[in-house]
């Protein structure tokens, strides 16, 4: 592990976790990261710092790291701890220095230019805001209904599971999970019940608050339970201002080990939060 003075404040703190990431989208990520840094304090030494937690097969990014370093964004990885999941993972971020705000990003999303500083402009406006959820495209350019409703099983085994013409059978259902009614591309939404892990920028002390992630979801569905409880201590909202690309997928079209990861967390967060059938 790479250190980091205590000393040094930062604006913004990000943590990015991978296990055996694919190089070119965790390279794409960072060049935004780099970008995004530039808008937010216009190239400020110390604006930014990122979290690299490294879950196992962290292939070279030397170019990308010293992009980095060459806009003054610092940046520590954390490896030799295993694959210790995906939430556990951003708390080993967050057990380190962070700043006002920390981002928990994917390691496949690409940030527009501007999305850090309306984010960051956003919260200082809004001071009863803990949690910043974008608008999420995917490479297509369509947008990502990623914002949701409680679940109940049925949802998430036809959204999850059932190929693309099955869907289209349950497609007022699935409107309704997805928010599709309220989610565009220009009106904020405050209070989504959940939002997506794949961008979440919380307010720090809002996040020391809940401790971060719940260390029992090894992959999917810790994002459900956090954005949960966050609605017990802050406000959440959802600024469609604020824009990303997301290059991710779900867990049926990862194989078998990912569809078994997806169960078990699922078990999990309905026997904390309460069971929803129909």
């Amino acid at each position: 592990m790479n250190a980091v003075s205590r000393g040094n404040p930062f604006e913004v703190s990000t943590s990015v976790v991978v296990f055996r990431p694919d190089r070119t989208l965790l390279a794409r990520t960072l060049a935004s990261l780099v970008a995004a840094s530039g808008a937010l304090a216009a190239g400020k030494e110390g604006a930014l710092h990122l979290y690299l937690i490294d879950n196992g097969g962290l292939p070279d990014i030397g170019e990308s790291l010293e992009a980095l370093a060459r806009a003054g964004i610092g940046y520590t990885l954390i490896e030799g701890h295993g694959n210790v999941g995906y939430g556990r993972g951003h708390n080993l971020a967050m057990a380190q220095p962070l700043g006002r705000y920390h981002l928990i990003l994917n390691p496949d999303i690409d940030m527009s230019s501007d999305a850090l500083k309306k984010a960051i402009e956003f919260m200082d406006s809004h001071p009863d805001t803990g949690l910043l959820t974008p608008a999420i495209f995917d490479d297509t350019g369509e947008m990502q209904f990623l914002c949701r409703q409680y679940p109940t099983l049925i949802d998430l085994f036809v959204r999850g599971f059932l190929p693309a013409s099955m869907r289209r059978l349950f497609a007022r259902r699935l409107a309704r999970y997805e928010m599709r009614a309220q989610i565009n591309e220009c009106d904020t939404v405050w209070d989504p019940p959940i939002v997506s892990g794949c961008f979440m920028l919380f307010r720090t002390d809002v996040l020391k608050k809940l401790e971060g992630f719940d260390p029992r979801y090894f992959l999917y569905f810790e994002d459900y339970d956090l954005s949960l409880r966050t609605h017990d201590v802050a406000r959440v909202a959802y600024v469609p201002s604020v824009r990303v690309l997301h290059h991710g997928g779900g867990a049926s079209r990862k194989g078998f080990a990912h569809i078994r990861m997806f169960v078990a967390s699922a078990f999990k967060f309905f026997n904390r939060f309460g069971w929803k059938w129909l």
